[in-house]
């Protein structure tokens, strides 16, 4: 898959800052998420790497890992300060794994470190996980570094739909009760309905996963959920797919959105059932 102009300059972009802060670390380059998935959007999509290390990163440079987020994304900062947008889409999220450790079972990889919106975490990674993993080896596209098929890679097929249904009744599960709440979250610069509408197609996504076994984008998941859930939540659905793709969608009232899909998402969930097999 080749991806987007726009995407693979974003890549390129990052991986030369990052040879000028830790020369010769950063060996291989792979684009996973929404871009691997075919359902990257410019104007709201993160781009999501997995960045592998040649040698043990020391001291040093993990401080200048550190300074890799903010440094390598200063040209997608000042477009969206141009465009007063109050996220950041074409930031380069990445988690580093280090080359030897590819090809041990990936609930056992320990990260190198991950950076992802503001934070930079040592030795953590949320992207090393079953459901990424299947996605790298099947779909990853390389940027830097052999194809994802030759890494050896054991994405633990087994703990697939286990580990995405702890997902869905783990953190969606808490997000779900916060957005029943009176006060449902918020991120800086973005309001509690908007934050819920990008977040209303993932737990459809985890439901497909559990089900299938499949792992399919954020546009897919709207799909599926249309076809799999009662027509009282498909104006919710289709304005979070409206939303994604930045075009008018059915008129809700904003108060009302994180409660509808905190009640979406907890239907969702219970209708969640690892038994089944698509």
């Amino acid at each position: 898959m080749t991806p987007p102009a726009e995407l693979s300059r974003a890549v390129e972009h990052y991986l030369s800052v990052a040879d000028r802060l830790v020369p010769g670390l950063v060996t291989g380059c792979y684009v996973v998420g929404s871009a691997a998935l075919g359902d990257w959007r410019p104007a709201v999509s993160d781009i999501d790497v997995v960045a592998v290390t040649g040698r043990a990163a020391g001291e040093q440079e993990l401080r200048r890992l550190s300074l890799l987020h903010k440094l390598g994304n200063l040209r997608a900062a000042g477009r969206a300060l141009a465009r007063r947008q109050p996220h950041l889409p074409g930031t380069v999220n990445a988690v580093f794994v280090a080359a030897g450790d590819l090809g041990r079972p990936v609930t056992r990889i320990r990260p190198v470190a991950s950076h992802s919106g503001p934070r930079f975490r040592r030795g953590q990674g949320f992207d090393v996980n079953p459901v990424m993993w299947k996605v790298l080896g099947e779909r990853g596209i390389p940027v830097r570094g052999p194809a994802p098929a030759t890494l050896g890679l054991d994405p633990e097929p087994s703990l697939l739909r286990p580990w995405t249904l702890g997902q869905l009744r783990g953190h969606w599960a808490r997000y779900a009760a916060r957005a029943l709440s009176g006060r449902p979250p918020r991120r800086r610069l973005q309001s509690p309905h908007r934050l819920a509408l990008a977040y209303a197609l993932s737990p459809p996504r985890l439901h497909r996963t559990v089900t299938t076994g499949e792992v399919i984008s954020k546009e897919a998941a709207g799909a599926y959920a249309l076809d799999t859930f009662g027509a009282r939540w498909h104006p919710l659905l289709r304005l979070a797919l409206a939303h994604r793709r930045g075009v008018p969608g059915p008129a809700l009232d904003p108060s009302r959105i994180p409660r509808l899909t905190g009640e979406f998402i907890q239907e969702v969930i219970a209708a969640a059932r690892p038994d089944v097999r698509g």
